[in-house]
């Protein structure tokens, strides 16, 4: 029977997932079979099983830690927000439907016995389970009926090490709160205490250390630097969002390719930019209103958990009118899964599978589509290559990739009218441009290729995610983009996002080998 370790924070953000993952990454190091586990999930990220299975990307993320594949019973609930008060709801990775929040507190006992056959199936089939908790467990309004924090830890037996965010300041009052705020049982619990993201003279809080420790009557089992580490973020709380850019480039000085991505109220897999932003030379800004939309070389529109509502947004703030402006001047704009539905003429939600209003609105015109959505999601990892491309793309045309689709919605070309109707004035321009499909794609395994997406010009739009990953295709993109304005970029040494990934893994696991005491660790798991 696997053992278990658990992550708890005293709030969200305080650095439970990047934990988790170099946990995993740890034990898998010292020869563990490990497996993480998050029962809850709540996150706009995602990610696509081998199986089409719908699970939150932190806990891909920590599978591919752990050098294992993801699987659903690795996040067994998995909440979507769709609107301020509710949430799709999915569960070992199929979509539920959706729910307010007071229907899902109501609801979520009915998923305890789910909860409970996933994690058994991995006690069954791993040595370690690296768990990680939601937000705090001293939330004493949501402690009822709790499944996903010291409820959880109680139902399978977990010893917690509680994290706090001395970044944020008062991480002392944080940790002493929180354990203050829990039951007898629940503090029981709580084998160390592990002060995070510090920055500065760690003797400078040996006495805080000491008295914490007497106040709790819990050992800190270390203090984990501002960790100098690239991995994938989970949601909307992600510095990447407000930064300026991801990164400019090593060696560079400044951006000779300048990326800008609509950052949409409901933004999810954010993470499709990430293998461009760490090219050398090319920044990745997220976007937020006209005034910060400059001139960039590429506009990309990107996912979205509501498609209507968030074009909406973009008509309202001006950013819309400010997309089709670039798009008429010739600017290329590239829209991924719900980005790509927003491209066309026409969005249809009539059944009210989105927000639970049956809706029609027009599209932005870039595309002659029309997308309709439907209550059955389409989930599947696919593989495939760019056709025959026009404009700058054409320096994609006939590269592989490999990705995954996760849409409600289907788009199809407007009328269905074949070449005649696909030969439709871009903004701006006297003749025509015919819609080519941007890719081919097969599940993954088949060789079953079908076309998905449309490229017209300097406009494309597809729903695959991942589609940047694959070595050689954000080269050969930010390449075009530069020399389309008349400057030279040298790619140097090709980048490998999976090997550059797993360095991560690695430089993470030799951090917290540093930072905490695994020997006591080990020791509180009983291994």
């Amino acid at each position: 029977m696997a053992k278990s370790i658990m992550i708890q924070g005293t709030m969200s953000n305080a650095g439970k997932s990047l934990l988790a993952a170099g946990l995993c990454r740890i034990f898998h190091q010292d020869g563990y079979r490990t497996a993480p586990f998050k029962s809850q999930n709540m996150a706009l990220n995602s990610f696509i099983t081998e199986e089409g299975l719908e699970i939150g990307r932190a806990q891909a993320v920590q599978a591919e830690a752990a050098g294992v594949k993801p699987s659903a019973d690795m996040n067994p609930i998995l909440l979507k927000p769709t609107t301020e008060v509710g949430s799709q709801v999915i569960v070992g990775g199929i979509h539920r439907g959706n729910m307010k929040a007071s229907e899902y507190f109501a609801y979520k006992k009915q998923l305890v016995p789910h909860i409970l056959s996933a994690y058994r199936r991995l006690e069954d089939a791993y040595d370690v389970i690296v768990i990680e908790g939601a937000g705090s467990p001293a939330e004493i309004n949501l402690k009822e009926g709790d499944i996903v924090n010291m409820g959880l830890a109680a139902m399978v037996d977990a010893p917690v090490l509680l994290a706090g965010d001395i970044d944020r300041g008062g991480v002392f009052a944080q940790l002493y709160g929180t354990a203050a705020l829990l039951a007898p049982e629940e503090r029981e619990r709580i084998k160390g205490l592990i002060i995070n993201k510090f920055r500065g003279d760690k003797g400078l809080l040996d006495p805080g250390i000491r008295q914490i420790e007497a106040l709790c009557h819990i050992p800190v089992l270390g203090v984990v630097p501002y960790l100098d580490v690239d991995l994938e973020d989970e949601d909307s709380l992600s510095e990447k969002l407000s930064q300026g850019n991801i990164r400019e480039g090593a060696g560079t000085g400044h951006a000779l390719v300048d990326i800008a991505v609509i950052r949409l109220p409901r933004i999810s897999n954010f993470t499709d930019f990430d293998a461009l932003g760490r090219l050398a030379g090319v920044s990745v800004r997220y976007v937020e209103s006209p005034e910060k939309m400059g001139n960039p070389d590429l506009v990309i529109l990107p996912g979205t958990k509501n498609t209507i509502d968030d074009l909406l947004w973009m008509r309202q703030s001006g950013l819309e009118a400010m997309v089709l402006k670039l798009a008429d001047r010739g600017t290329p704009v590239w829209g991924i899964c719900g980005g790509y539905q927003m491209m066309g003429e026409e969005i249809a939600d009539q059944e009210g599978v989105e927000s639970g209003a049956c809706r029609r609105v027009l599209g932005m015109g870039l595309l002659p589509l029309v997308t309709e959505f439907f209550p059955e999601k389409v989930r599947r990892q696919a593989e495939g290559a760019f056709g025959e491309l026009d404009g700058c793309f054409a320096c994609l045309s006939g590269r592989s990739f490999s990705g995954y689709e996760i849409h409600m919605g289907r788009t199809r070309i407007a009328r269905d009218g074949g070449a005649a109707d696909t030969a439709r004035l871009c903004p701006g321009r006297a003749e025509p441009e015919i819609c080519r499909p941007l890719t081919y794609l097969a599940p993954r395994g088949e060789k079953r290729f079908s076309p998905e997406g449309w490229n017209r010009g300097n406009i494309c739009g597809a729903y695959v995610h991942g589609i940047f990953d694959a070595p050689g295709i954000g080269e050969a993109l930010a390449r075009a983009l530069a020399e389309r304005k008349g400057l030279s970029w040298k790619a140097g040494e090709a980048l490998d996002y999976e090997k550059y990934r797993q360095r991560q893994y690695d430089k993470l696991a030799d951090e917290l080998r540093e930072s905490l005491d695994m020997e006591k660790i080990y020791e509180i798991m009983g291994l």
